[in-house]
């Protein structure tokens, strides 16, 4: 976080609620120890705010690409080159071999910037590097035509928008104090599904100009993250000592011990199970409504506005969720909380094959959802293994984020192929989304 000195009238303040036995905080504002008989004052973080609102933005391009792309855009360049016949299958494979390029960019994008000396800063040159190079990908994109162009070009856009990601979710450990975290995280979240469901509306609207649609997703991605880097630039880290590339270190980017790091192993697991219960449906959403629903062509106008109701439940409960356990001083309850809702949504396509059906899903899987990723983020940045190395761990638990963004839409795909059916789908995801609530449950280190 930049220092700079600003006004006292321009900084957030943040409520402080002391813990038994907790000592003081030094800061623009002098937070004392309970026992002093003093009433606590609020915090003031320079440049919080700033950093809040523009990680928001910055989130909400990133997400923009894989809300639109495997959502609507991507299905509907499948189905016109493999047909309705194939376009299931099609577009099963297609995320399946490309979720293993996903699984692999973001730990190592978290070890490289973690490494990275510069003028700029660790992050910012790969943020900005990322979200350029994705650019012309999703270009490349637009002029395939074929699947294995398509697949290739979808292969080159997970890896570097990943790399552009990673640095970003690093923000959090690497300037948010502790007592903010939940605040922050609010923020993300909400850009993150802002962008991810404002993604389908925008995707639905270039369905007969995809090519458009991709030069648009990716210039608002680009220009938001520069936005960022200029608004809250780093500091120099030219002169940091780099460490040696050791490539038996570089092997373990890819694991966290769940023995030594009990904590973040049932972190990562119930935010892969979550996510995976959830986009086992929503990244299938499009060929949902043509096929289950029955709205074959006219689907591609209802994604829109079920991305709107979702997002109604998601700015409800997210702004509530993080403040909330900042102020609690407890996350796990609410991470809870919000897996189990979520994981019941599932339940009204299920038994409500309608439109009314999908909207109620979405409204309130919205809720669900919103109110898990404004907490996540700051639970899960309280489990990191290590203080030197915020990014590439991270980048292990990012992977449980992105994995089923691309992943579970694919394995959706193969179920689907072997059912013969879209119905088995929600019942599975219910199970899936249920084991991933329970699954921060023996978290120790945060309540």
């Amino acid at each position: 976080m930049t220092t700079q000195s600003t006004t006292p009238s321009s900084e957030p303040e943040i409520p402080f609620i002391a813990e038994p036995g907790a000592g003081t905080i030094a800061g623009p504002n002098l937070i004392t120890h309970p026992e002093d008989g003093l009433k606590p004052k609020k915090l003031r973080i320079p440049g919080l705010r700033k950093l809040m609102w523009s990680a928001l933005f910055a989130n909400v391009g990133i997400f923009l690409v894989w809300g639109s792309v495997p959502a609507v855009l991507l299905p509907l360049q499948v189905e016109s080159i493999a047909g309705q016949a194939g376009k299931a299958g099609a577009l099963a494979v297609i995320l399946t071999v490309s979720s293993f390029a996903a699984m692999l960019a973001q730990p190592i994008a978290g070890v490289v910037s973690d490494r990275t000396r510069s003028r700029f800063g660790r992050r910012a040159p790969w943020m900005v590097g990322g979200t350029l190079i994705g650019g012309f990908a999703l270009i490349g994109m637009g002029a395939a035509n074929t699947l294995v162009q398509l697949a290739i070009a979808w292969i080159i856009v997970q890896v570097v928008y990943n790399f552009a990601q990673g640095p970003l979710s690093a923000i959090l450990p690497d300037r948010v104090p502790h007592i903010a975290r939940g605040a922050f995280a609010a923020f993300a979240g909400l850009g993150s599904m802002l962008g991810a469901l404002g993604g389908q509306i925008v995707g639905a609207q270039f369905a007969k100009t995809i090519p458009a649609g991709y030069l648009v997703i990716g210039g608002i991605a680009l220009v938001l993250t520069v936005l960022f880097v200029v608004l809250n630039p780093d500091k120099s880290n030219k002169s940091e000592p780099k460490p040696p590339f050791d490539f038996r270190t570089f092997l373990r980017t890819f694991w966290v011990s769940p023995r030594k790091h009990p904590d973040f192993f049932w972190g990562f697991l119930g935010r892969l199970l979550l996510f995976g219960g959830y986009f086992m449906v929503t990244g299938y959403q499009l060929f949902i409504l043509q096929d289950y629903i029955g709205l074959k062509d006219k689907a591609v106008t209802v994604v829109p506005i079920l991305g709107l109701v979702s997002l109604v439940g998601i700015i409800i409960s997210t702004l509530i969720a993080g403040p909330l356990s900042d102020r609690l001083g407890r996350r796990r309850i609410v991470a809870v909380v919000a897996g189990v809702i979520l994981a019941l949504s599932l339940a009204f396509p299920l038994v409500l094959p309608t439109v009314t059906g999908m909207l109620l899903f979405s409204f309130v899987s919205g809720l669900g959802f919103g109110a898990y990723m404004g907490v996540d983020a700051a639970l899960m940045s309280e489990v990191l293994p290590s203080k030197e190395d915020f990014a590439k761990d991270l980048g292990v638990l990012n992977i449980a984020a992105t994995l089923p963004q691309v992943l579970a839409p694919g394995v959706a795909g193969l179920i689907v192929v072997a059912a013969g059916g879209y119905a088995v789908l929600f019942p599975i995801g219910i199970v899936i989304a249920l084991l991933g609530a329970f699954a921060v449950i023996p978290i120790k280190s945060v309540k």
